[in-house]
């Protein structure tokens, strides 16, 4: 009977242990090692592993990557992505799988603004100007390379090659002279710009303001002097990066909501302790073309949920004075 009895409670505890690591063990899919979706990724590991949560921060090659991971993948609950990427599977992804899931890819947060950088030689004055021009967008599948076409496909300019390639060999193609231009999309100051971009190089940031692609992308500027040798401020449009999941129900919609409300109850931590690009955040910011994953929406919002339920307070003189003026 005894032993019975410790064989039953062994199973309990087993049942509950395996619950409990359910709900705390997470993944997350991000971008490259050194970039700032996985220095983010990481940020959000140490805020809520104070609350115990094991997050597992992954890195990768981009957002339509990152879609496919958080759909696929069921130790993956959460991937960074750029705005656009809805856009780009409807647009142009003909993969009628990825269509069918983007459907149900939902916003946990909108997280920062990523300006679009377009570097060029001094034939390139505009980017109406590459028309007939030879032109890297980023490795396919990354976030570049997706709002590149974007930006191809929104303004009717048509390159006479795009060539898919990282923007390390694409600098180094355009500086040789055999391209014309190329795309970076990443928050300023990049890296790459700053060490291997000077002033002999003859190259420079290329606005963006065409207006069929400000429809859809918002305005923003490059300030003066952000890199040593650009001396003045260049207009360019963003992309923002987002912060999702998939549309599962039970422990998925659970566990992400556990962690969106840590995130959104100690956001300040992580802009003091996170990376420089956390003090540009609101995570209540709409972003349009998005719907916030309910399971986020209810934890974090509960007070403009509960709003409408509240008694009217009952004030006399205005009813009357409405009244007066409605009849």
């Amino acid at each position: 009977m005894e032993r019975t009895c410790r064989g039953v409670l062994l199973a309990v505890a087993l049942i509950f242990t395996a619950s409990a690591a359910s709900a705390q063990d997470m993944g997350m899919v991000t971008g490259s090692k050194k970039g700032t979706y996985y220095q983010f990724g990481l940020n959000m590991a140490e805020l809520v592993k104070k609350q115990g949560v094991r997050l597992r921060v992954d890195d990768s090659q981009g957002s339509v990557q990152n879609v496919f991971s958080v759909y696929k993948a069921p130790d993956t609950q959460m991937g960074i992505v750029q705005s656009d990427v809805l856009a780009f599977v409807a647009k142009i992804q003909t993969d009628p799988v990825l269509q069918r899931i983007a459907t149900k890819t939902k916003m946990i947060f909108p997280f920062y603004n990523e300006e679009v950088h377009l570097l060029a030689n001094a034939d390139v004055k505009d980017f109406d100007d590459l028309s007939g021009k030879i032109v890297a967008i980023g490795e396919e599948g990354s976030g570049i390379y997706l709002t590149s076409r974007l930006l191809f496909e929104a303004s009717g300019v048509k390159p006479r090659d795009m060539l898919a390639v990282g923007p390390v060999d694409a600098l180094a193609l355009l500086k040789k002279g055999d391209i014309d231009a190329l795309f970076y999309v990443a928050g300023i100051p990049v890296k790459l710009f700053s060490e291997d971009v000077t002033a002999e190089d003859k190259l420079s940031l290329v606005p963006i303001t065409n207006k069929s692609i400000l429809e859809f992308y918002p305005a923003v500027q490059i300030p003066a002097n952000t890199y040593g040798w650009q001396k003045q401020a260049v207009s360019t449009v963003a992309v923002k990066a987002v912060l999702i999941s998939y549309d599962f129900r039970g422990s998925n919609c659970e566990n992400v909501g556990k962690v969106a409300k840590i995130v959104h109850d100690n956001v300040d931590w992580l802009k003091a302790n996170g990376h420089p690009k956390w003090k540009t955040v609101d995570l209540n910011a709409p972003l349009k073309g998005w719907e916030q994953y309910d399971c986020v929406t209810k934890v974090v919002q509960p007070a403009k949920r509960r709003a409408p339920e509240k008694p009217r307070v009952v004030n006399p003189v205005l009813d009357a004075i409405k009244k007066m003026f409605s009849e």
